[in-house]
């Protein structure tokens, strides 16, 4: 049971860099183009597209980023509490 509990906590801690790192691409000209980008995008688009649809953009601000981080964190901490009250 631990090794399950231990992927999976490892796949959300990992999916969580790409998203800060595919939303500090943003900040840079063109970042979001090169090849790493790109690959981030199919990996991170899918998942933000869901918040984009509820939560529109604030002017130039797209806040749904940020949502979709808080919600990826609680399933983290969902996670972490289910394994310690099975165990």
């Amino acid at each position: 049971m631990f090794l399950i509990y231990q992927v999976l906590d490892s796949l959300l801690n990992i999916y969580m860099w790409a998203l800060i790192i595919y939303i500090l691409m943003s900040w840079f000209p063109n970042a979001r183009e090169t090849s790493i980008g790109q690959i981030l995008a199919r990996i991170c688009e899918p998942y933000l597209e869901q918040f984009r649809k509820f939560i529109p953009p604030l002017g130039m601000i797209d806040i749904s980023p940020i949502v979709a981080f808080i919600v990826l964190r609680l399933a983290g901490n969902g996670l972490d509490q289910l394994y310690f009250w099975i165990r």
